[in-house]
């Protein structure tokens, strides 16, 4: 069977690489459309809706080049689920397609995840988010660590860790990186500082580039105006370890006679009440 992923250039092993592998069996098929249902695990969230207009009207006119690649579904016996090839189906769907190519392969929930991120990042699909939160998916749910994740997607470790870091951010700053209001060189200026959605504000206000918004910052702890949160490594460590674990946001304060506080940010009811009962467990 001809590879079509064969031309790809790698992040770490690459899609060629990963469906080359021995324990993954393959067949290329035309399967009906509406038996294939999304990926749950799919690393991108986002579609540009004139991209994908485009895509449509490609698909129109010379129909899909690359097959898609999915695997059968745990959950329907019927059913084909998308490993990669996304914006290709959904594109299909609008172009009115009743059948797509695809590569069929044998994949448990890990390699399946694997593929996807993969697929994503080498065609730079990904927003600084989502591939974020993709490394941090294979590190909680598939017992990676950083350096496992570093030489799978063949990036550095700092990469990888300054990656995940930007999940500590307050839920609007990430939204704002994750609508590209604010480049990834911004955002790491802000990890640790008190007031950041502020600063951010006035990026985005005053068109500020990376290297202005190091200046302002400098300006401002200067100043005193925005205190500056001086954690250790270590404590950031626990902060992210926790607030992974429990699902709503950590910050631990510690001061330098070791007394401090532990705050839960938590964004509704149902989120309160599993604190409350996690608390009662343990106390």
């Amino acid at each position: 069977m001809i590879n079509p992923f064969k031309n790809k250039k790698g992040l770490g092993r690459g899609l060629s690489s990963l469906i080359g592998d021995s324990d993954l069996k393959t067949s290329t098929n035309k399967i009906s459309i509406s038996s294939i249902i999304p990926n749950k695990n799919q690393p991108r969230k986002l579609f540009e809706k004139e991209a994908l207009e485009e895509l449509t009207n490609s698909i129109k006119e010379r129909g899909i080049i690359q097959p898609l690649i999915v695997r059968k579904s745990e959950d329907q016996n019927d059913k084909f689920e998308l490993i990669a090839g996304e914006r290709r189906w959904q594109a299909a769907q609008s172009a009115g397609l009743h059948e797509v190519p695809a590569v069929i392969i044998e994949a448990n929930n890990l390699k399946s995840l694997e593929l996807a991120i993969i697929e994503n990042v080498q065609r730079k699909d990904l927003n600084t988010i989502e591939e974020a939160e993709s490394y941090k998916n294979l590190i909680e749910n598939f017992d990676y660590d950083q350096d496992k994740v570093s030489k799978f997607i063949g990036k550095s470790r700092s990469h990888i860790s300054n990656s995940i870091r930007l999940l500590s951010l307050p839920d609007k700053l990430i939204d704002m990186i994750r609508q590209e209001k604010i480049s990834q060189g911004h955002a790491k200026i802000l990890i640790g500082l008190e007031n950041a959605l502020l600063i951010a504000e006035k990026i985005i206000k005053k068109k500020l580039s990376v290297r202005q918004t190091e200046s302002l910052v400098r300006l401002l702890k200067k100043a005193g105006k925005y205190k500056y949160n001086l954690k250790d490594t270590n404590i950031i460590s626990t902060e992210n370890e926790l607030t992974n674990k429990i699902g709503m946001r950590v910050i631990l304060n510690n001061k330098k006679n070791n007394s401090g506080s532990l705050t839960f940010q938590y964004k509704g009811l149902d989120q309160l009440d599993r604190l409350i009962k996690i608390v009662k467990n343990y106390y």
